[in-house]
């Protein structure tokens, strides 16, 4: 179930806050490696380790590269701090953080009187690569405080993802929550419906933009993917009076069948497990593109369920160069799968229009 090896670590080939990136000289090769410095402690060349290889015998996309279990040259270490929540419960490598509701928290009175986002616009997506775009077309045109919770849906430490620490670094983003047993955020959260809260009460977010951080995990089956919670956390928007905002999965670009068009990542979301009515804003595309969006849509009779509206996502592609961003979705960049990315656009452009009081252009 796990496979273990140990390892040398020969290079130190980067740093940026909590996560150090290593050569590890494992087997006679020289491979990636990466340690969360708040989990292990400080690496150093020539410290042997012990190392989680599995995903990279397997073959697999997300990560591939070994993960750093232990330091056998490190020392004992000692908790510091406050806070008694447990995130990674019941595993070796169970932390401790200091959660935004507990009794230690500075902000627990806000918490605890906390019950809505009072119609705070919630984008909810699935791929985490829509995070970037989203961000850099809410900065670019509107002056908005905006927030990202990422949940556990992936990537658990928060540090993984190079796109947050590229954001907060250029502005785009003004603050983090992860919730659940995702860790590493500026405020930590037990679960999505305090996460939200947090974001608009304690952060101050104008705009709140949840998803998943790098990894998405998917089976090919109708249900058996993690990008299905982005049903329930909509639910939940709903739930604490915040607008409920889908983005969308559209693409042209992959081959599989199953992903063009409106994704049946999106489609099972919006038909089968949101229970709520949303706002699912879209791209304004091409007559064939948009006639085969509009078909799927009315054949699962989502207009009966939510509310669509078309809106020029093309803004994303100034967005993105303004700020000096590097965009990818599952390998492919804005010119090769540009409905992606203006979905995106769209989104952001939707929740502007929300918070300024302009009217959208509903599809009939």
């Amino acid at each position: 179930m796990i496979r273990i090896k140990r390892g040398t670590v020969t290079e130190v080939t980067g740093k940026r806050r909590g996560i150090t990136e290593l050569v590890v000289m494992v087997e006679g090769r020289k491979e990636p490696a990466v340690s969360y410095d708040d989990l292990i402690g400080e690496v150093t060349i020539g410290d042997e380790v012990l190392l989680n290889t599995t995903a990279v015998s397997l073959g697999l996309g997300s990560g591939g590269v070994h993960f750093v279990m232990a330091s056998l040259a490190g020392g004992e270490k000692e908790l510091t701090g406050k806070g008694h929540i447990m995130k990674l419960r019941y595993t070796p490598l169970q932390v401790k953080v200091l959660a935004v509701e507990e009794e230690d928290s500075p902000y627990r009175d806000i918490m605890a009187r906390a019950d809505s986002l009072e119609g705070c616009p919630v984008l909810v997506g699935t791929l985490h690569s829509a995070l970037a775009p989203v961000c850099a077309v809410l900065k670019a045109t509107a002056d908005l405080k905006v927030a990202y919770i990422m949940t556990d849906g992936a990537s658990l430490p928060l540090v993984f993802s190079r796109s947050v620490a590229e954001l907060k670094e250029k502005g785009l983003l003004d603050g983090t929550v992860t919730c659940g047993h995702a860790f590493g955020g500026d405020l930590e959260a037990v679960n999505y419906y305090s996460g939200l809260l947090a974001a608009r009460w304690v952060l101050g977010a104008d705009v709140i933009v949840v998803s998943m951080g790098p990894g998405i995990v998917g089976t090919g089956t109708k249900w058996g993917y993690t990008g299905i919670e982005q049903g329930e956390i909509l639910n939940a928007v709903a739930t604490l009076g915040g607008i409920p905002v889908a983005i969308p999965r559209i693409g042209f670009a992959d081959p599989r069948a199953r992903h063009r068009g409106v994704s049946h990542h999106t489609l099972t979301v919006l038909s089968r497990v949101c229970r709520v009515e949303c706002l699912v804003p879209l791209p304004v595309l091409d007559q064939a593109k948009m006639g085969e969006i509009l078909s799927v849509i009315d054949r699962e009779k989502l207009r009966e369920r939510h509310r669509f509206a078309l809106e020029d996502g093309s803004v994303v592609k100034e967005a993105v160069s303004r700020f000096g961003l590097k965009v990818s979705t599952m390998g492919r960049d804005m010119e090769s799968d540009p409905e992606f990315f203006l979905a995106c656009g769209a989104c952001a452009r939707a929740a502007v229009k929300l918070l300024s009081g302009e009217p959208l252009n509903y599809v009939k």
